[in-house]
């Protein structure tokens, strides 16, 4: 097994392996899993593997999660089919980290691309732990001890009629965390918010923030702006470009991705195993 660092910031393209036979051997697998946690998301090329034996090697890593509005494929429970071709609109080409909205928003996802683009369709990941380190000290410290909502509510939800939306909100109430997680495997401080799903502070509003309404607004969403925004920064990024047979695997605790809808009419199908996380924070 070969490791080829991609980017001084995160990413690693990863060759002379079979993901079928890494679930099968512990020793491999445990390779793979301290390399991410350094590189963060891990490229492979090349991986012949049926469903079975990418749901397989998913769970080396722990239990995996559905999905309340895309699903799962029916034999697979936990394997999300991502495809597009036949609607331009996308969820996707946002800067987000996967299942925000949930309490316990995933530990990590594998994808596997079935079929791709000749061009487009790449995806970005970004380092949010170097996010959060080069923030100015005087920002560290302002948001050090402040905590947002995330919801899914007015993401899938908003193409939803009020009645779907409001059972989905109901079913997936809006879920709180630290804006500064720490990452429970190697103790990284992680910019956690994202424009995917992070809505506002909770507790922003305090004497030491707020002396006039306008700190409290549009005050507090220029700052949540400011935060999510980092994400777009090229160097902390790795871009991959896509082809079929390659698998993908990150560390959604200290990440966030962004998958480019510039492909419309092309086909792209994806097949995602996310896998249950713990609570932030």
């Amino acid at each position: 097994m070969k490791f080829r660092q991609l980017t001084p910031a995160i990413g690693a393209q990863v060759s002379e392996v079979h993901l079928g036979e890494v679930s099968r051997d512990p020793a491999q697998f445990a390779q793979i899993k301290t390399a991410l946690l350094k590189h963060r998301v891990l490229f492979f090329r090349n991986q012949d593997i049926t469903r079975a034996e990418h749901v397989a090697f998913a769970r080396c890593f722990g239990p995996l999660e559905d999905h309340p509005v895309v699903g799962s494929d029916p034999d697979h429970p936990g394997l999300v089919r991502i495809y597009r071709s036949d609607n331009p609109h996308s969820y996707e080409n946002t800067y987000h980290c996967d299942g925000l909205w949930r309490p316990n928003p995933a530990m990590g996802a594998v994808l596997r691309c079935i079929e791709c683009p000749e061009v487009g369709g790449d995806t970005l990941w970004v380092n949010m732990v170097k996010a959060y380190d080069e923030l100015p000290e005087p920002i560290k410290a302002q948001i050090a001890n402040l905590r947002a909502k995330a919801s899914i509510e007015h993401s899938f939800g908003a193409v939803m009629t009020p009645e779907a939306r409001t059972r989905l909100a109901q079913e997936h109430p809006a879920a709180e965390h630290p804006v500064v997680r720490t990452h429970p495997d190697t103790g990284e401080k992680v910019l956690f918010v994202g424009a995917g799903f992070t809505t506002h502070f909770v507790n922003w509003s305090t004497p030491e923030n707020v002396r006039h309404g306008i700190d409290k607004s549009p005050g507090a969403s220029l700052l949540l702006n400011y935060l999510t925004s980092r994400a777009s920064i090229p160097e902390y990024q790795v871009r991959w470009s896509w082809q079929p047979g390659d698998v993908v695997v990150w560390d959604n605790r200290s990440t966030q991705h962004y998958a480019c809808n510039d492909y419309f009419p092309a086909p792209r199908k994806m097949e995602r195993a996310g896998i249950v996380g713990d609570i932030p924070y």
